[in-house]
């Protein structure tokens, strides 16, 4: 197996291993690309992930003798190859890795009640009062920063590559969004690299499909 790698789950599923993937693209990093399908039995991991990370989860990035593994961590790593993904300001710099945070460490109740999917559409359901909540919070975490497209600024980083998910979230779950939100989904999804993901999550074989994320409860 090469030495230099990044290690996922499934696509249309794996919304850290979207996070990973992105930023390791984003700083150009050159990785053989090892996607592992979920099982289901824990979100993010199975048993050959399990074997293959030192967490058991993905994303996990092995690159030039460094092992490195959740999404902040790679979004750290590769930040020290290619310090574009962060503003360069430190002001709005400070700003995004605080979002950014925000976003890995928060919004259980939302991850829960609208799981990602890409290949679904579930407009109108998942709204309880803590996803809202969420989704609430999310407005107002982009509304700060005023995408001019993107959270700051012209170019998709390291904060956009974060909140990817949840923008594909909102694109199966349809929650109610304010003018500014819609733009910036629009602004993401459209996003090259965002739309090569979709692109190869489309593609990958039904046999991969789980029951648990096509038929929500």
């Amino acid at each position: 197996m090469a030495q230099d790698r990044l290690v996922i789950g499934t696509k249309r599923y794996s919304s850290w291993s979207m996070r990973g993937w992105l930023l390791v693209h984003l700083a150009g990093l050159d990785v053989e690309e090892v996607l592992i399908p979920l099982t289901g039995s824990v979100p993010g991991s199975t048993t050959a992930i399990e074997d293959a990370t030192p967490a058991g989860l993905v994303p996990y990035l092995e690159h030039q003798g460094a092992r490195v593994w959740d999404s902040l961590a790679i979004a750290e790593y590769c930040a020290e190859l290619a310090p574009g993904i962060w503003p360069a300001e430190r002001v709005a710099r400070a700003h995004a890795r605080s979002i950014a945070a925000e976003m890995h460490s928060g919004f259980r109740d939302l991850r829960i009640a609208m799981p990602m999917n890409l290949g679904r559409d579930f407009a109108g359901r998942g709204r309880t009062p803590e996803s809202l909540a969420g989704v609430a919070r999310i407005e107002a975490i982009w509304a700060e920063c005023g995408p001019s497209p993107f959270l700051f600024g012209a170019s998709f980083g390291a904060a956009d590559a974060m909140f990817a998910p949840i923008v594909a979230r909102f694109i199966t779950w349809a929650p109610e969004l304010s003018p500014v939100s819609r733009a910036y989904v629009q602004a993401v999804r459209a996003h090259p690299l965002v739309a090569r993901w979709y692109d190869e999550a489309a593609a990958e074989p039904t046999e991969w499909l789980l029951e648990k994320y096509e038929n929500p409860t």
